[in-house]
């Protein structure tokens, strides 16, 4: 039991320390979000970040080192949701963007 317990803390204090993704500065609509996770680990955070404020989804703009830029979009803004490249939106922002 006491390894199986040692096992579960080491290997949640690795996932933990493997990337870490914050939110730097939200001005209005606009998100920087400092990140060393993957580009669609941060999509997904931007998107559901913006979701959280009742905004349709997130929209990239750019990257500079391990800071991403992005919009927050309105649904009333017809506005086109940019993921970052290579990256992909949601199905459910997909559908709602239709």
């Amino acid at each position: 039991m006491k390894k199986i317990l040692l096992l579960t803390v080491i290997s949640g204090l690795m996932l933990t320390g493997c990337y870490s993704t914050r939110i730097s500065m939200s001005m209005g609509n606009m998100r920087l979000i400092t990140s060393t996770a993957d580009p669609q680990d941060v999509m997904d955070f931007a998107t559901s970040t913006c979701k959280s404020d009742f905004y349709e989804g997130a929209s990239f703009l750019s990257k500079a080192g391990n800071e991403y830029r992005f919009k927050c979009v309105k649904a009333e803004e017809n506005e086109i949701l940019i993921p970052i490249p290579g990256t992909t939106l949601g199905p459910a922002v997909k559908a709602e963007a239709k």
